[in-house]
């Protein structure tokens, strides 16, 4: 059965390119009315509002940097200044850099933190409080990642922060419960997104996917259609739940296609 949210008003942040896009142009095909997040991709977020409109919906595109509470509280205000309410609330956006955590650059070890998980964070708080405000609950969804729990080398500020964020993300789930707010998370593997292009070439992406148990990449509609399963309304009882979209990036390693399991 196809996802109806007619009626039903969504913020997705960082929603001008990747995964972030695939989902606000999801929601906005199943009806939803939509405020698509950009922290520097103006054009980009333009294009996402104007795909859903052609497809019928409604989409508004508002610049907020994530890290920064006091803009997280607007962005959740012009959700309700156009579109009435917020029931569906997407926490997408995130940052990383790839450095040895002895030699990483402080800068961009904060910024993946305060992205990365304090955004989480805000948008969390902020959107909890509209909706117990509203009294018809909600349901907000965080972007976490296989990352939360295998520590990728380079990484520390990322695993870091993903893994703070599915705890808070439990202990939201279970504070809120009463209010019928509900909390759940989605791990997405190893994405083929712009942000992934930051890192590595088609070459090494090609390569890199074909030893992945599936043989590949996910690819961000993927990732959009479990963010939209967790938001229908026919799977309300799921709150503090993780959903695991990772092509089997996080099985054990004999698991791959061609390897021997270790000996007893």
């Amino acid at each position: 059965m196809s996802t109806d949210l007619s009626n039903k008003v969504v913020i997705v942040t960082g929603s001008s390119l990747g995964i972030g896009r695939a989902s606000a142009i999801a929601f906005g095909k199943a009806g939803a009315s939509v405020v698509v997040n950009y922290r520097s991709h103006a054009d980009q977020a333009e294009e996402v509002v104007a795909e859903i409109e052609q497809s019928g919906g409604k989409a508004v595109a508002h610049q907020a940097d994530v890290a920064d509470l006091d803009s997280v509280k607007k962005l959740v205000d012009r959700a309700v200044s156009e579109f009435g309410r917020l029931d569906i609330a997407v926490s997408n956006a995130a940052y990383s850099d790839r450095e040895l955590f002895y030699q990483a650059d402080m800068e961009g070890f904060r910024r993946t933190v305060d992205v990365t998980m304090w955004g989480a964070f805000y948008l969390t708080r902020v959107a909890t409080q509209q909706m117990i405000a509203q009294g018809e609950g909600g349901i907000i969804t965080l972007v976490s990642s296989p990352h939360a729990f295998i520590p990728a080398p380079r990484a520390m500020a990322y695993n870091m922060s993903k893994a703070a964020l599915e705890h808070m993300a439990r202990t939201a789930a279970i504070e809120v419960a009463e209010h019928k707010v509900r909390i759940n998370m989605i791990q997405p593997g190893w994405i083929d997104t712009p942000g992934e292009r930051k890192f590595a070439s088609e070459e090494t992406l090609e390569k890199a996917g074909a030893k992945i148990p599936l043989g590949r990449l996910g690819n961000p509609q993927e990732i959009a259609d479990a963010i939209l399963f967790l938001s229908d309304p026919q799977h309300a009882y799921m709150t503090g739940a993780t959903l695991l979209v990772d092509g089997g990036i996080s099985l054990p390693w004999w698991a791959s296609r061609g390897s021997a399991a270790p000996s007893d």
